[in-house]
């Protein structure tokens, strides 16, 4: 069985805008006997489903602006911790870590809970390994609210290179710290929650591998797949689609956004959020709502 740690509890207690209760899987398969944790919010017979996907170094404490308006137009929302992050267990080998290995994950959590009408909301990594997802298993996907985010084809900036080299300087990264960077207002105690899942550097390993498994070249694992994603989102696609972008990213900014748009079908002109960074939902309930007056949800 795969070397882990495991957060303690304690460490979740009283998180400031975080009263959700915690789920867990431990028999996905491709997760090795690692334990998944995962919010399920709203009614479970729900006509439609958000799944709410999260990338690095965050978890779904990042959807807590969004998680009560999407619940509160009646949506069952499922936001889960990648293996790593969060509430999630976390393999102590940084090899552990693969492109393939986590979308299966996903593949199988979907699966699993059998999600229907889904709504599928990403930035970051949620987009890189999310927006493979669809292609998979079309029936399931209706909707998709992407933010700041890209698919991995194998093609990355320079602004990607620098901040891969900075967090590849950084094994103990100061999560929190970053965060609250990039949203000057953020409270202290929102702050210290990002950094909750990772007592010390030891539970840091998919922090320091995810920013290598980004595909850098057009044979790295994930890009052969992801650019056959893309051409599923430009001439597959059946379903709407709405996007937002953050103007200050650095890295996923307005022009990979752009980029973005046009490799998906029928994708309207962005929301744009002026202040808005990289981490898009700490903006996001007015994102939210926006995105379901577009979709004519609740």
């Amino acid at each position: 069985m795969t070397t882990s740690l495991r957060t303690p509890d304690d460490r979740f207690a009283r998180l400031p805008g975080y009263p959700f209760a915690p789920h867990y899987l431990d028999d996905l398969p491709a997760a090795e006997g690692l334990r998944l944790h995962y919010l399920d919010e709203g009614p479970a017979d729900a006509p439609v489903a958000a799944l709410c996907l999260h990338g690095n170094p965050s978890w779904s404490y990042l959807y807590r602006h969004m998680i009560p308006v999407f619940t509160g137009a009646g949506l069952r929302v499922v936001a889960p911790d990648l293996i790593g992050f969060g509430r999630s267990d976390k393999p102590v080998d940084e090899a552990w870590h693969r492109f393939d290995h986590h979308r299966q994950i996903l593949l199988e959590f979907v699966d699993r809970l059998d999600l229907q009408n889904v709504m599928l909301v990403v930035q970051d990594w949620g987009g890189i390994l999310g927006l493979t997802l669809p292609p998979a298993l079309p029936m399931r996907f209706t909707r998709v609210l992407v933010m700041n985010t890209a698919l991995g084809t194998g093609t990355v900036t320079e602004g990607f290179r620098q901040w891969r080299a900075y967090s590849n300087s950084q094994p103990d990264l100061a999560v929190g710290r970053m965060l609250a960077r990039g949203k000057p207002d953020m409270a202290a105690a929102e702050a210290a929650a990002y950094d909750a899942p990772f007592p010390d550097a030891s539970y840091k390993a998919a922090l320091r591998a995810f920013p290598n498994l980004v595909p850098d070249g057009t044979d790295a694992p994930g890009a052969a797949l992801s650019r056959d994603a893309a051409a599923w989102w430009q001439h597959e696609w059946p379903g709407e689609s709405f996007m937002a972008v953050g103007m200050k990213d650095p890295v996923l900014g307005p022009p990979a956004m752009q980029a973005l748009r046009q490799n998906i079908r029928g994708c309207p002109p962005p929301l744009e959020v002026a202040e808005g960074g990289h981490f898009l939902q700490e903006w996001g309930a007015p994102i939210a709502r926006a995105a379901l007056a577009h979709f004519k949800l609740g």
